[in-house]
Order: structure tokens, then C-alpha cells, then sequence
């Protein structure tokens, strides 16, 4: 039944990473139904024990990725989308595939920079915002996911492949 979960939660990462490539968005209705779908599948699965392990992970999708969206360098989608699957996971496997969404984020967005000849211009802003960093200063509205100009990595499908290389990895481990 727990591989159901993992299946479950990589559709709705598939779907969020589709939605968030092709229009550049991850809609509430896909996201706040994943988050009570969640809920609901651990509290069948797993009783009072899952029902709270699926609340934590919600919690420490949301509370991780809050202070990112209130400076907007990620978007409210992209912070449910977490939410939605820490409901799923909980706050261990939410964790782990964070940690994993992390790297893969960072590869989609050295081959955007390469690709768009831009590797001079990140490498200013990287010091720009590491000045920013060490004096507790916001970098201002050019570094936000509002500039038009910015290239903007589509989070949602770091983790649809992310998810979808978890889930394959627990599908196929034996029962």
C-alpha cells in the first residue's frame, strides 16, 4: 500500500512538472487537492501514526520553502507543490527528495545558463547576492522571480524527476 503512495505522489509531480514547463505555473487545483489526497492516503495506510507524519511532511514542505517564496525567488505553485508531497511522503522522505530536487535544479539551471550565454552575467549576480547575503540585505527586485529578463528554472519538473526516480526506485524494490 505504501507503493501506492510513492505512485500517487509521483503523478501529481508529473502533472505539476508539465503544467510548470509548458505554462510556466503549478495551479491550486492540482495542488491543494494533492495535499488533502495525501493526508487522506496516509491516515488509510497508516491510522493517527500516518495522519501525523503526512501533516509534519506538509509542514516542513511549507515551512521550508516559505522564506524563498516571501523573497520571491520561488512561487506560491512551486511551495504548495512541496506541501502537496510532503502530505505524501512525510518529513523524512520529503527531505530526502528535496535534497535530490536541489542538485537536479542546479544541473537544469547551469545548462539554462550555458545554453543562453549567460555565464558571466550569473557569475555577477551569484556575487551580487552573496553581498546581499553577508550584509542581510534583500538584492532587489532584479533577482526576484517577477523580472521578466530573469531565466527562471521551472522547479515543478526538478521535482517531477526527482519524484519519478523515487518512486521507480521504491516500485521496484521487492515487498
Amino acid at each position: 500500500m505504501v507503493k501506492g503512495i510513492w505512485l500517487l505522489a509521483a503523478v501529481l509531480a508529473v502533472v505539476a512538472g508539465w503544467t510548470d514547463w509548458r505554462w510556466r505555473r503549478i495551479p491550486n487545483w492540482l495542488t491543494v487537492p494533492g495535499l488533502f489526497l495525501g493526508l487522506a492516503a496516509n491516515s488509510v495506510v497508516g491510522g493517527w501514526a500516518g495522519a501525523k507524519s503526512s501533516l509534519l511532511g506538509a509542514g516542513l514542505g511549507l515551512g521550508l520553502l516559505l522564506p524563498f517564496v516571501l523573497i520571491r525567488s520561488f512561487g506560491g505553485g512551486d511551495w504548495k507543490l512541496v506541501g502537496a508531497l510532503g502530505a505524501f511522503l512525510g518529513p523524512y522522505r520529503l527531505a530526502a527528495v528535496l535534497v535530490v530536487t536541489i542538485v537536479v535544479n542546479a544541473v537544469m539551471a547551469l545548462i539554462m545558463v550555458v545554453r543562453h550565454k549567460r555565464v558571466r552575467q550569473t557569475l555577477r549576480n551569484l556575487g551580487v547576492m552573496m553581498a546581499s547575503l553577508a550584509t542581510f540585505h534583500l538584492p532587489g527586485p532584479a533577482f526576484s522571480v517577477d523580472n521578466p529578463e530573469a531565466l527562471k528554472v521551472p522547479f515543478g519538473v526538478a521535482v517531477a524527476i526527482t519524484m519519478v526516480a523515487f518512486a521507480v526506485l521504491q516500485l521496484w524494490r521487492p515487498a
